[in-house]
């Protein structure tokens, strides 16, 4: 589908919104990916040097000094339109979270950042600027300089590993139908760590085939993700075939990625 980015700036204003100093304004999700239908939300992500100092219609709190971002919501005619007010600062933080200081730390990403913030950054890294694009493109340098990619990266390996091994272990126990939900798991998140090490960080399930093509690994040809991923050569007589094959897959995955 087709929008008309130009749209967004004027639609802001008209709700008093952003505020009149801000460095950036840019679409991110799907939209910007040009993944969207006519369901989608327009999501738009504004950041500015100092705090929100206007009327608070919502926020979410994160572990930052400055824990408050701002969101609002409304509708033009069916679609959704959503705003997150962040500050210069707050991406700053949570930058420091994912330096390489704090990766050789061992520490898996969920506790170095919370799911919005490993949003912010990912959802940065493939956002349509609408003010202030130098700046964008400055941190979009900065997070691909940073340990975000290798903590996703490691992260989703350490999952993939722990599912596979959990299939194995059900398998030899003979819970076929647990190791075939397992064996499920570990392809999905060995797949999420492939496409990380190719850029393609957002870990949503409904994106996966999209970034699959987006990314074109040549280590999984996308009819080779999708017959998994859809189950196509699963005979419900013979599971554990399947989930052996599965699992060789995922280890075959976990070796072509870097780290």
């Amino acid at each position: 589908m087709t929008f008309d980015f130009t749209r967004c700036l004027p639609e802001l204003s008209a709700h008093g919104l952003p505020p009149s100093r801000y460095r950036s304004a840019f679409v991110v999700g799907s939209l910007a990916r040009g993944w969207a239908n006519a369901a989608s939300d327009v999501d738009v992500y504004v950041v500015g040097e100092e705090p929100w100092s206007g009327p608070v219609p919502a926020s979410i709190r994160l572990s930052l000094e400055h824990p408050e971002v701002v969101t609002d919501f409304w509708y033009v005619g069916d679609r959704r339109w959503e705003l997150k007010y962040w500050t210069a600062g707050q991406l700053a933080e949570i930058l420091g979270k994912v330096s390489w200081e704090a990766f050789e730390t061992g520490q898996p990403l969920g506790q170095l950042i919370g799911r919005d913030e490993e949003q912010l950054l990912e959802r940065m890294l493939a956002c349509r600027p609408l003010h202030g694009e130098d700046w964008v493109l400055e941190q979009q340098d900065r997070i691909r300089d940073s340990a975000f990619v290798a903590s996703v990266v490691s992260y989703c390996l350490s999952n993939a590993d722990d599912f596979v091994d959990d299939a194995a272990g059900q398998l030899d126990g003979g819970d076929v139908a647990s190791a075939v939900l397992s064996a499920r798991q570990a392809f999905g998140h060995a797949v999420d760590a492939l496409l990380a090490a190719h850029g393609e960080c957002n870990r949503l399930v409904k994106w996966r085939a999209r970034r699959v093509a987006e990314a074109a690994p040549k280590a999984l040809p996308y009819e080779r993700y999708w017959a998994v991923e859809t189950m196509r050569d699963f005979d419900p007589a013979r599971p554990e075939v399947w989930v052996r094959d599965v699992m060789a897959l995922c280890k075959t995955l976990s070796l072509e990625v870097e780290i």
